[in-house]
């Protein structure tokens, strides 16, 4: 038995209270010895009699810690290795591998501190401790300690100190400490930016909400717009976005009366992450100024702040959507927050805690990741792809960054559309932030194959200041990658993705290993008049699949004049500014546009969430599938099913021909897997694209698959949709690499 030895525990240690956790464990099994924190390992000295019971519980870390090894190493004969008593020594520094972990929701005991009468915490909405709170947020550099976080311009009060040095507070080395007396402070202020005098901001801030007034509240990682369901239509109109879905934030029961949660979702939205939770409606029609859909983004209160206000509110529930246009990055400045938002904001709530490293809600459908941000990112995945070090950079639309280095990949929070400057600015921003904590020096940098890309030439140009080589990864197979290594057949469905022969892929059967996919089936390719303005209005689409008079017809009842038709002819007949695709988004925008359910796409996705919500109401039936085949293998006619679909407008409902369509494309779509996976002797088949989210689809593929005794596999740590990719390209740069 054990009397005593050096302890070193590797892995994400920083910032969940690991320190005070072990000091703890310590006094319990009367160990002397003390406690370091060296970057991504904590190194113990310990010594007595129960060492073998104080080893087992410490290697079991703490709720947000990730623990990769134990090591237990002899103590050397120096009296320094065997003190009296058991203490937490300063930080240094170490290797670089465990990283950050995601900001996290307040804990239940610190909600109940700001609920205590008289209580030190009472009303403060800053309140946090070791197991909860900011992180990756606030953090500078690391080790994590208080002096190089944000909360370093807020000195402890005698009081705080006091509970920071007690092993037996459950604030013991919490770096985020702060109460009334030395925290951070909430400012109200009015759309010109100027302060408004009062002693409780957050109850004028409910008062002001109940009125119906929108408010800009600075967050953890940024601003969000706020108002109540009254207000909802009139944000809509200020922001431009009168179709698109907003996000609600709610109380336990008031979101369990308005939508259907299952189990799994109560443990998802109450987790420690706390994102947005894409929830099925109890009655459609419901809440339509917020969401015109079947569907609703519903979140609990993850703030002591949020607790706080809705403690004052008489309205249930509160819009809450990120205070930045689509795919640009959040606003985190109270100056830039006035100087673009004055115009549809009446009021300003902002603290003076700085927000170092910007973040946006999570969100997350039926347990797969939607948006990764607040609480699952940055996002740390162990994975051997080598020795080598390698920068993934991700694609242009829904971009993050990935690195790889020692076994390990650190994924980024959600970054954007790298199509805007000031998104592609936050890439960059973003990338050095992560390459400085965790010490990356590159080999490699890996990119999208599309050589116009913004983040290509962003990889371009960190590869040439660096003398490094880049490599290109096709978007699709980046989105295998970031399934599984095994040898499979892939799924891709998508919206777009730069093919092989440079045209635009996303409805893609692959087959092989990640170091040799081969494509071996897809959709039909057909036209794009307009190209991305076919995305943009998704009629173009239905005519670029289907080009017949009765489109025509079609088109012209619904407004569109004789120009414009007669350009759209000209256009396909001449293939002037005509894009080729196997899109999966593209099919499903034109099935849209056909059942006249989406005309123009104000948000991104929308003709097909419509179509998915449309869909809901519908029982579906079998239509015959019509394949051809190509150099590349199967091809699936989706001009066949859109046909079909315009026949049986005749005699079915828009929801039983919306249901239809999406089953039978989703049934041709695994019947292609089915026959590759057949032919090239595999079982497991990668499903993977943002298509997927679309529950219909998803399922009729899993179903499919499982009939012919297949494995699907799905993407469970990361999105679905292309905050994949960044990931995706790692895996291929690495495994071809290595």
């Amino acid at each position: 038995m054990r009397k005593s030895g050096q302890i070193i525990i590797r892995g994400i240690v920083q910032g969940v209270g690991f320190r005070p956790f072990v000091y703890s464990e310590a006094e319990k099994y009367g160990i002397r010895g003390s406690v370091k924190n060296l970057g991504s390992e904590v190194r113990i000295i310990a010594s007595g009699d129960h060492f073998d019971e104080f080893l087992k519980s410490v290697s079991k870390g703490t709720v947000l810690s990730r623990i990769d090894s134990v090591e237990v190493l002899d103590l050397e004969e120096n009296a320094d290795h065997h003190p009296r008593d058991f203490r937490i020594v300063e930080s240094g520094t170490g290797e670089l591998t465990g990283f950050i972990p995601p900001d996290v929701a307040i804990c239940d005991e610190c909600v109940k501190d700001i609920f205590e009468k008289e209580g030190r915490y009472e009303n403060y909405w800053a309140t946090s401790c070791v197991n909860c709170g900011p992180r990756y947020s606030i953090i500078r550099e690391i080790p994590y300690d208080r002096e190089r976080t944000t909360m370093e311009e807020f000195p402890c009060c005698p009081e705080c100190k006091r509970e920071y040095s007690s092993p037996r507070s459950r604030r013991h080395h919490a770096q985020t400490i702060a109460c009334e007396k030395c925290g951070p402070e909430l400012e109200l202020l009015d759309k010109n930016g100027k302060s408004v005098d009062t002693s409780d901001p957050i109850r004028n801030t409910a008062e002001l909400l109940d009125k119906g007034r929108i408010l800009a509240i600075r967050g953890i990682g940024g601003y969000h717009l706020v108002c109540v369901e009254n207000s909802a239509s009139r944000l809509k109109k200020c922001l431009g976005r009168t179709e698109q879905p907003l996000a609600v934030m709610g109380l336990r029961d008031t979101i369990e009366d308005v939508c259907d949660v299952s189990t799994e979702e109560k443990e998802i939205l109450s987790g420690p992450e706390h994102p947005i939770m894409v929830l099925y409606k109890k009655d459609p029609a419901s809440h339509s100024d917020i969401s015109n859909l079947n569907t609703l983004g519903c979140m609990l209160p993850y703030t002591g702040f949020h607790h706080l206000l809705f403690s004052h509110l008489k309205n249930p529930l509160l819009i809450m959507t990120s205070a930045n246009s689509p795919g640009n990055p959040m606003i985190t400045e109270t100056g830039e927050a006035v100087d673009k938002l004055s115009n549809c904001v009446d009021y300003f709530l902002s603290h003076n805690r700085h927000i170092q490293n910007r973040c946006d809600d999570s969100v997350v459908r039926e347990g797969y990741i939607i948006r990764l941000s607040r609480g699952y990112a940055p996002k740390r995945i162990g994975i051997n792809l080598g020795s080598t070090v390698i920068l993934g950079v991700g694609p242009e639309l829904n971009s993050n960054a990935t690195i790889y280095k020692k076994g390990f990949t650190y994924t980024s929070p959600h970054v954007g559309n790298v199509r805007n400057p000031p998104t592609l600015d936050y890439l960059r921003e973003t990338v050095e932030k992560m390459e400085r904590i965790i010490g990356a020096e590159y080999d490699f940098i890996a990119h999208d194959l599309h050589p116009q890309f913004l983040s290509t030439r962003y990889a371009k140009e960190i590869a040439e200041s660096k003398g490094l080589e880049t490599v290109a990864v096709q978007h699709h197979r980046a989105h295998i990658a970031a399934v599984t290594t095994e040898p499979c057949i892939g799924i891709a469905i998508d919206g777009v993705g730069y093919g092989d022969d440079g045209k635009i892929w996303g409805g893609e059967i692959f087959a092989g290993e990640i170091t040799d996919l081969k494509r071996v089936g897809h959709l039909e390719t057909v036209l794009m008049p307009g190209g991305d303005l076919a995305t943009r209005f998704p009629g173009r689409m239905l005519y670029g699949i289907m080009q017949s008079d009765e489109v025509l017809e079609l088109l012209s009842a619904r407004g569109w004049g004789d120009i414009e038709l007669g350009v759209l002819q000209k256009q396909v007949e001449r293939r002037f500014n005509v894009a080729e695709t196997s899109s999966t988004g593209r099919v499903l925008d034109a099935a849209s546009a056909l059942l006249d359910i989406c005309r123009e796409r104000t948000y991104d996705g929308e003709p097909a969430m419509k179509l998915e919500s449309v869909a809901s109401a519908g029982r579906c039936e079998s239509w015959d599938l019509e394949y051809t085949s190509d150099e590349a293998g199967t091809v699936l006619s989706t001009r066949s099913l859109l046909e079909t679909a315009l026949e049986k407008m005749k005699t079915m409902k828009t929801a039983e021909i919306a249901a239809s369509f999406q089953y039978n494309l989703a049934r041709g779509v695994a019947h292609m897997a089915v026959g590759a996976a057949e032919k090239y002797g595999l079982e497991n088949v990668a499903i993977s694209g943002g298509v997927a989210y679309n529950h219909n689809i998803r399922t009729t593929i899993i179903d499919e698959l499982e009939k012919h005794n297949l494995r699907p596999l799905l993407n469970s740590e990361l999105p679905l949709g292309d905050g994949c990719i960044s990931f995706g390209q790692c895996v291929c740069a690495g495994l071809m690499m290595r």
